[in-house]
Parts: structure tokens; C-alpha cells; sequence
């Protein structure tokens, strides 16, 4: 259980949670992270090793340029863990809702 709030400990900084989203749609370097997120390069790098170190983020080094991407496995890991803590409901309702939004919107 220590391991799971360790995670969730974690993830709860909010620039690392950006960098997941933007890990998300492709892999890049800690410059291109930092002028995204609008900090510098060395709190992304503390942020990156952070992530790195709990096995959610990888590294490859291509010339000069270390690129970061996600760890899908070790994301999806901590997906089912939190939809195990998880059992309100929540998800169903939000799929759901979302169904009727849709449904709505057309005019059904």
C-alpha cells in the first residue's frame, strides 16, 4: 500500500502531471518541455527524474538530445491501481452522461 501512495504522492505536483499530457501526445527534450511548461530546464529535469525514478517516464539519448517519453505500461499499472481504490461509480456515470450530452446534441 506504501507503494501506491508513493505514486499517488508523486504525481500529486502539478508540473509533473503537465509533463505526462505533453509526454502523452509525443516524446521530447527537456528544452522543449521547459518552454512548453513556461520553467526552466532544471526543474524540469528534477521533475523528469522524479518521474523516471518511479518507472513512468524513459529516456533515449538520439546524438546530443535526450528525449523523454512515457512508460505506457507502468501508466496503465497505475491506472487499474487507482480504478481499484476507486469504486464510487464515478466512470459510469461520467460515460453516461456523456451519452446523453451526445444524444442531445443531435436532437435524439
Amino acid at each position: 500500500m506504501k507503494e501506491a501512495a508513493d505514486l499517488f504522492k508523486l504525481l500529486s505536483v502539478d508540473k509533473r502531471i503537465e509533463i505526462i499530457e505533453l509526454l502523452k501526445k509525443d516524446s521530447m527534450s527537456v528544452n522543449a518541455i521547459a518552454k512548453s511548461l513556461g520553467i526552466t530546464q532544471s526543474a524540469v529535469s528534477q521533475h523528469l527524474r522524479v518521474l523516471k525514478s518511479a518507472g513512468l517516464v524513459r529516456d533515449e539519448r538520439q546524438g546530443y538530445w535526450i528525449y523523454y517519453s512515457l512508460n505506457r505500461d507502468s501508466l496503465e499499472k497505475c491506472r487499474q491501481r487507482l480504478n481499484r481504490i476507486c469504486t464510487c461509480g464515478c466512470l459510469g456515470k461520467q460515460v453516461t452522461m456523456r451519452i446523453h450530452k451526445e444524444a442531445a446534441s443531435k436532437g435524439e
